[in-house]
């Protein structure tokens, strides 16, 4: 006989690891505000008081030409394309981008999120030469750059291994890694959804090695394609065990799929699939907190979700409002636009009014102190 509610309760109160069973359980727990409840008693825990973090950054996505064709992407354009669409972007354009960002932010360290396709003309030398001249040029501006998707390519197309090639974009300038790519980690739903991407033990190993040469990472998860709750619950429980062995996740992001103009959308809605609600979407983060014990910081995803499920997630074990985000492209193409109103202002604005109180912080979580006239 499984455990009572009040037996779990007691077992995350107590501080004990729970099992995968007891992830089963949780996901079926039909209290949902229960649920939000515990998880923000483990919040608590970890990150006592009534702050919520937020770093000031952008997502620039530096080319469009991917061969990948993952069913659930409608942003990519395939190597071929005679549309005119395709792009890589000019060093000099991206360097506009930081400028942009760096004059709206008013000072102090900033997050650049740099992310791509798979461009079979972009080896490990164009990422040394962006990245040197990045850190040359703007020596506040953090990169967070590159999926292990993106990661494994590069090593591939330039014939280094997969440590040679991370020692290389480290030494030209990368910080961290965010989690993208990692999709779900269940080689079923990635042969079904992203067939000619990575597999799970490939995914983990990228973050493997990034972490043994102190890289520090994100993880994330896409849940609600074709995935299941069992799916979800190994995703969770991988992630926990290599931080387990490493040490090197600083947070963890879940968002729901977004079907708008991706072939697997069509696909799922033919066959009468719903979309992930915002229901599911309070019940994955709750499942989360209290599952990953080891992984620090839970990130709100408000640019799937929207502003108002982002806040209600700082009432089920989130603790971090993620990047202020001045430009999205990615979940944007998929239909989905939740970024155009969310200025540094109305983050902070929407952590008040929640009832928290917004600190700035780097990409790593140190605190920015004292704060810049815009923060």
């Amino acid at each position: 006989m499984g455990a009572s509610w009040t037996d779990l309760e007691a077992k995350v109160l107590a501080g004990e690891r729970l099992s995968p069973d007891d992830g089963r359980r949780l996901f079926a727990h039909p209290n949902l505000p229960e649920l939000g409840a515990l998880a923000d008693e483990v919040r608590q825990r970890l990150h006592p008081g009534r702050t919520v973090t937020y770093v000031v950054g952008r997502n620039i996505n530096y080319t469009n030409v991917c061969w990948v064709q993952c069913s659930f992407c409608a942003f990519y354009r395939l190597p071929s394309d005679t549309s005119g669409e395709a792009y890589t972007l000019p060093a000099e354009a991206i360097f506009q981008k930081i400028e942009e960002l760096l004059a709206v932010d008013g000072g102090g360290p900033v997050e650049l999120l740099l992310q791509g396709g798979l461009n079979p003309k972009l080896r490990v030398e164009w990422y040394e030469e962006l990245f040197s001249e990045i850190r040359r040029r703007y020596p506040t501006a953090w990169l967070h750059a590159l999926s292990a998707t993106e990661i494994q390519y590069i090593a591939k197309l330039s014939k280094l291994s997969l440590p040679a090639t991370l020692a290389r974009l480290q030494a030209a300038g990368l910080g961290s890694i965010p989690g993208a790519g990692a999709e779900m980690l269940s080689d079923n739903v990635r042969a079904e959804i992203a067939p000619f991407k990575e597999t799970t033990a490939q995914w983990l190993e990228v973050m493997r090695e990034a972490h043994r040469l102190g890289l520090r990472s994100s993880a994330t998860m896409m849940y609600g394609s074709t995935d299941s709750t069992e799916d979800r619950l190994q995703h969770l429980l991988r992630i926990r065990e290599l931080q387990d062995e490493t040490g090197g996740f600083t947070a963890f992001i879940p968002w729901s799929f977004q079907p708008a103009g991706t072939p697997l959308g069509e696909r799922l809605a033919a066959a009468g699939w719903q979309q992930a609600s915002g229901f599911d979407y309070l019940r994955t983060v709750a499942v989360s907190r209290l599952l990953l014990d080891n992984v620090p910081h839970l990130q709100a995803s408000w640019v799937t979700q929207g502003q108002k499920i982002g806040q209600i997630s700082l009432h089920y074990g989130v603790d971090d409002f993620g990047s202020t985000m001045l430009e999205e492209n990615v979940v944007s193409a998929a239909g989905t636009h939740h970024t155009d109103e969310m200025t540094l202002g109305e983050m902070r604005r929407l952590i008040a009014s929640a009832g928290y109180t917004a600190r700035r912080r780097t990409t790593l979580y140190a605190a920015v102190e004292p704060l810049p006239a815009n923060a």
